[in-house]
C-alpha cells in the first residue's frame, strides 16, 4: 500500500514511510506520514532546535521528555 507523505505529497511505500507524533502529557498534538527525505530534513530541524539549552531527557517508554 502507497500513500503521500504530509510534507511534500510525494507518494511514499509503507514500509518506507516513517510517522513523526507530537504528543503533550500524552495528548496527540500533530502526526504526519513522512518520506525518507522529508524525514531526514526533519531530524535535521529537531537537532538543530534541540542544541539550544532546553533540557531533553527519554522516559521509560523512550519517549523524548522536553523540559
Amino acid at each position: 500500500m502507497s500513500d503521500s507523505c504530509d510534507a511534500c505529497g510525494s507518494s511514499v511505500e509503507d514500509a518506507l514511510a516513517r510517522t513523526i507524533r507530537l504528543s503533550v502529557d500524552r495528548s496527540t498534538v500533530d502526526e504526519q506520514r513522512l518520506c525518507p527525505g522529508c524525514f531526514a530534513d526533519w531530524i535535521d530541524r529537531y537537532e538543530q532546535q534541540m542544541q539550544s539549552d532546553t533540557d531533553v531527557t527519554l522516559d521509560e517508554e523512550n519517549d523524548i521528555i522536553v523540559d
